[in-house]
């Protein structure tokens, strides 16, 4: 404005005289007036907050579920806001309290779904999870946090109290059973407004809501991938390994909240995966996938992507171990795998390192097997020093 109108000025009469006009201009439509919300209607919006997942301090999407009506309220923690992630937070706190609202309110940035002017599209998954529990849904104007104020408030409120300090749990589910049982706790406090307690009036809620379905609606979204010559798949950027043995086939992938799942050409579980949110410039793989493909060329030893997921003693037998050895220990640890687990397989096979074994005696198997059912013998070396009494006796014989 000073280069372009020679104004001598400086900003602050500028604003002034803004503000000023403002006030002289304003208009009786402007301003928010209270929105009255009936029984049985919901919003449903997304907050973020930090909690230790079993030792790791991760950032979560907690979704936030508000009856208006009685401010009761209502939270599920994610590491996203998928469709995936909203539908199994909605039928996780719907067969909680036991029914299903008739209304649900959200915002326009969630992710299942937007209102543009009068046209709003749904994702297809949210479209069968909301028919499948025939309840309806509306989206807010862009813009306008003010049309869902109660979850907006809902949002604040329970990252402070319930969020804060950052709570500790062994697993996501663990930490979401908790958050349904703290926020049970709050439907004794008054309310706001009524001076009753949340929970009287959120019985008028649930009267108004709608009886469950027979049978729970399953978030998943099915969608087909074809593998690289490697077994490689690509799901929302980050690539998975099926397994070398899935080279160059058809599959079927299962994206859910929390797991992919590669099925193959006859719908049979292949793997399954944590779902990576975010880019992850890693392949994301189960180690035990691998193993069949280093039975028949051990050779790759030393750049498989399972060399960083043994213990260093088991790495360091293999990384000396000739060909024949590493092709029978491979072998081995495919097939306790197989029985048992990838962890309990390399564990056993350390074990015998240890011991003074190798894992690519026929014990492995069985130790595996035996530790998978809790009867994991000591692992002390035996002192072998009494048998050279039995030499001693010959010789003064």
């Amino acid at each position: 404005m000073v280069t372009e109108h020679d104004y001598p000025g400086s900003y602050s009469p500028v604003q002034r005289f803004v503000k000023q006009w403002r006030a002289e201009h304003r208009q009786p439509s402007e301003g928010y007036g209270e929105l009255d919300w009936s029984a049985g209607t919901i919003q449903v919006d997304f907050g973020q907050a930090e909690a230790i997942i079993a030792g790791v301090r991760l950032v979560l999407h907690v979704l936030v579920v508000t009856f208006p009506f009685s401010n009761m309220r209502f939270a599920q923690a994610y590491r996203g806001e998928t469709a995936e992630c909203v539908c199994h937070g909605l039928r996780t706190i719907f067969e909680h309290i036991g029914l299903v609202p008739t209304l649900m309110i959200f915002d326009n940035a969630t992710g299942i779904g937007k209102r543009v002017a009068d046209k709003v599209i749904e994702t297809t998954l949210f479209s069968a999870f909301r028919l499948h529990y025939r309840t309806h849904s509306r989206y807010c104007n862009p813009a306008s946090g003010h049309e869902k104020g109660s979850v907006e408030n809902a949002v604040g409120f329970l990252r402070r109290n319930l969020m804060v300090p950052e709570p500790h749990a062994v697993s996501l589910e663990a930490l979401n059973t908790t958050l349904l049982a703290q926020c049970d706790e709050l439907a004794g406090e008054q309310h706001y407004r009524h001076d009753v307690p949340i929970r009287q009036l959120f019985d008028q809620d649930l009267a108004a809501c709608l009886p469950l379905p027979g049978i729970g609606f399953d978030p998943v979204r099915y969608e087909p991938r074809k593998t690289d010559k490697r077994g490689y798949i690509t799901v929302e950027s980050n690539t998975y390994a099926a397994g070398p043995a899935f080279h160059s086939r058809a599959l079927t992938v299962g994206i859910r909240a929390d797991t992919i799942e590669i099925l193959d050409e006859h719908a049979n579980p292949v793997v399954t995966f944590q779902r990576v949110f975010g880019h992850h410039p890693d392949t994301i793989f189960q180690p035990a996938a691998l193993l069949p493909l280093l039975a028949t060329k051990p050779g790759s030893w030393s750049h498989s992507l399972v060399r960083t997921a043994v213990s260093d003693p088991l790495r360091d037998w293999l990384d000396t171990a000739s060909m024949p050895q590493r092709r029978k220990a491979f072998t081995g640890l495919a097939a306790a795998a197989q029985a048992t687990d990838f962890d309990t397989a390399t564990t056993a096979a350390t074990t015998l390192i240890t011991t003074g074994d190798t894992p690519s005696s026929a014990a492995l198997g069985m130790l595996a097997r035996r530790m998978a059912q809790g009867s994991q013998p000591t692992t002390t070396v035996v002192n072998l020093d009494v048998y050279d009494q039995l030499t001693d006796r010959k010789a003064t014989a």
